[in-house]
């Protein structure tokens, strides 16, 4: 019995199969991404704010919303304040933007123009 592991229990990977063929590069994703949408436009599947509801935050929603207008997508942006969820994605400033699964963004505000380019990549 080794000292080290002691009251430690070991970590579970749950594998969820995804079956959206867009936002992940794997055939499998972690449990932050199992609310992967399914479907992709212009190779975007799913927009998030992640936030805690303060002005900055919203702001931020609405700039991601204009964005994805300017863009011409039929995406949904999701703004999510639940703080388990957001350290799921192990965010530790927000606002932050999560494009397919992937934090491209924390700790500002972005203006609309900065989000178009960041969805152009």
């Amino acid at each position: 019995m080794s000292l080290f592991n002691f009251g430690k229990k070991k970590e579970e990977k749950k594998d969820i199969p995804c079956g959206c063929n867009c936002c992940c590069s794997a055939n499998e994703v972690s449990e932050n991404t199992n609310e992967c949408c399914g479907k992709t436009v212009n190779g975007i599947c799913c927009i998030k704010v992640l936030g805690a509801g303060c002005k900055s935050c919203h702001e931020m929603y609405e700039n991601a919303k204009q964005a994805v207008n300017n863009m011409g997508l039929n995406i949904e942006v999701e703004y999510i304040t639940d703080m388990k969820k957001i350290m799921e994605y192990g965010v530790m400033s927000m606002p932050a933007l999560v494009v397919n699964e992937k934090v491209v963004s924390q700790g500002k505000v972005l203006k609309p123009d900065d989000i178009n380019k960041l969805l152009n990549k």
